[in-house]
């Protein structure tokens, strides 16, 4: 009886660590397959093909023809509005010149020191004999991929301190040591020397990020307190707020610390707003409420006597927008929402209108730091596109 209660033991104690075993597999399956959606990222397009909606020139000149982005003139560089972590760039570029040619892709850059045309790192240099290898990265070079006079196509993936290029669909290299975390995507324009250049098919993945809109339907989204088809829709991939009365529209998550980025066009006169971290009743003012990022035409004459807190991209009531660089009327506009604890970060169409902490603003301390996020209906029509999120809670 000893013997067979101790090989019943013996038996138990394999099925248990089998089981934990596999139960343990299937968790790290779990968690790696998790990863890899997380890691797929948001891709969007970086330029439309008609205009230089996006981006921002700094001493050159950069026209589109044809289709196709031209580095027309001067030195200065073209940049993205966002500032961009970790992401796949997606390009095609080819020079004007057939010989001396010059230029470069800037990753994780920040702006030129005062009196220079050009940031001072990281660069991609598509320099005659030189082209796509990582300027003073010894890993970070390749030769004879590039096919010379001939449409190039560019895949770099950066991720962490590391960074990898494919030329032409061809593994070309990897390198790590970028010590920088996140800095703009940019263009550099040396024309005089190195002369024009094209660039077509421009795209990004914003890795880590989930998009909060499909384009289709209202996936992910719910009226508060009542249908949310009264008065939003979705229409040409745009998701609209038709100007009926009717609720606002709520996610069904709730968030803590996170970056958002979107798009938003307004009619004359429009107005709308971003709610976050709201409670579920939408409260945005006063203790215990979350905050509304004010998005309005900033440029009718009606809105001329307003409270400085009222303008687009000011936390509404509690900080202002340090300054107004709101599009005309039918255009779209970016903006991207940054929040983490108490401190908020807003940046309107490539500027950085408020950065604002319970040091400068001590209402803030009352304010929720995790709830819904929210579009207003103001029973105006607004339009929104491109929403994506990156979540930093529990990273």
């Amino acid at each position: 009886m000893q013997v067979q209660f101790k090989w019943m033991s013996i038996l138990i104690f394999l099925t248990v660590a089998l089981t934990g075993a596999g139960e343990g597999s299937a968790q790290e399956a779990s968690k790696a397959k998790a990863t890899q959606t997380e890691a797929k990222g948001v891709t969007s397009s970086l330029f439309n093909g008609q205009n230089l909606q996006g981006w921002k020139a700094a001493t050159c000149e950069v026209t589109v023809e044809d289709g196709k982005l031209v580095l027309a003139g001067g030195d200065g560089w073209l940049r993205t509005e966002h500032r961009h972590e970790n992401f796949i760039l997606e390009l095609e570029y080819k020079p004007r010149k057939s010989e001396k040619y010059d230029s470069g892709i800037y990753i994780r850059a920040e702006e030129p020191a005062a009196g220079k045309p050009f940031p001072s790192q990281f660069q991609i240099n598509l320099k005659q004999g030189d082209e796509l290898n990582l300027i003073k990265f010894p890993k970070a070079r390749s030769t004879g991929l590039v096919k010379p006079g001939e449409w190039n196509q560019v895949k770099l993936t950066v991720n962490g301190d590391q960074a990898t290029m494919e030329i032409n669909g061809k593994p070309a290299w990897t390198t790590d040591g970028l010590e920088v975390k996140a800095g703009y995507v940019g263009l550099q324009v040396e024309v005089p020397l190195g002369g024009q250049f094209e660039f077509k098919n421009i795209k990004i993945t914003e890795l880590g990020y989930k998009s909060l809109f499909n384009g289709k339907d209202l996936a992910g989204w719910e009226g508060a307190g009542q249908e949310a088809s009264a008065c939003w829709q979705v229409e040409d991939g745009l998701l609209m707020c038709t100007g009926k009365k009717g609720p606002w529209l709520r996610t069904k998550e709730e968030y803590g610390d996170f970056n958002l980025r979107l798009e938003y066009k307004l009619k004359a006169g429009g107005n709308s707003g971003v709610y976050v971290r709201v409670p579920e009743n939408g409260n945005h003012h006063g203790k215990d409420a979350g905050v509304e990022i004010q998005v309005l035409d900033d440029h009718d004459p009606k809105y001329a006597k307003l409270k400085d807190y009222q303008f687009t991209g000011s936390v509404y009531a509690v900080a202002p927008a340090k300054e107004h660089v709101g599009r005309e009327v039918g255009q779209w506009n970016s903006l991207e929402i940054d929040c983490q604890g108490t401190r908020y970060r807003i940046t309107h169409n490539g500027v950085l209108i408020v950065d604002a902490d319970v040091e400068e603003y001590p209402a803030l301390k009352e304010r929720l730091t995790e709830g819904f996020l929210g579009l207003q209906n103001h029973s105006e029509a607004v339009w929104y596109r491109n929403i994506r999120i990156m979540s930093r809670t529990g990273m």
